[in-house]
C-alpha cells in the first residue's frame, strides 16, 4: 500500500470506466476500470494482448488521501503503467450489451 499521489490520480481518473483498449510500451492491451464500495473503491485490471502481461490495483479514497494497493505485483509496475499508458478510440462495448 502506498499513497498514490497527484500525478498518478489525475492520470488515473482520466482513464474510462468499464472496457476500454489502451496501447502501452509498443504492445496492446484490453484494460476494465469498475468502482467499488459506493465509488469510494476502484480497480483497474488490465491484459496484454498474448496474455503476455498482466495489471491489477485497487485504489481507496480515503480522508486522509487515496491509498494505491497493487494485487501481487509492485507498486512502481502499477504507476509505470497507469502514467505510460495511451487510451485507444473509446470503450469497447461489452459482449452480448446491447448497441
Amino acid at each position: 500500500m502506498s499513497l498514490a499521489g497527484a500525478e498518478f490520480l489525475a492520470a488515473f481518473d482520466r482513464l474510462p470506466m468499464g472496457l476500454f483498449g489502451v496501447r502501452y510500451e509498443g504492445r496492446r492491451w484490453v484494460a476494465v476500470r469498475s468502482t467499488l464500495a459506493g465509488g469510494r473503491a476502484e480497480k483497474l485490471v488490465a491484459e496484454a494482448a498474448g496474455r503476455r502481461g498482466y495489471v491489477s490495483m485497487n485504489l481507496y479514497r480515503l480522508r486522509g488521501g487515496a491509498r494505491l494497493y497493487p494485487c501481487e505485483m509492485p507498486a512502481a509496475d502499477v504507476r509505470s503503467f497507469v502514467l505510460g499508458l495511451a487510451v485507444e478510440g473509446g470503450t469497447i462495448p461489452r459482449r452480448g450489451a446491447a448497441q
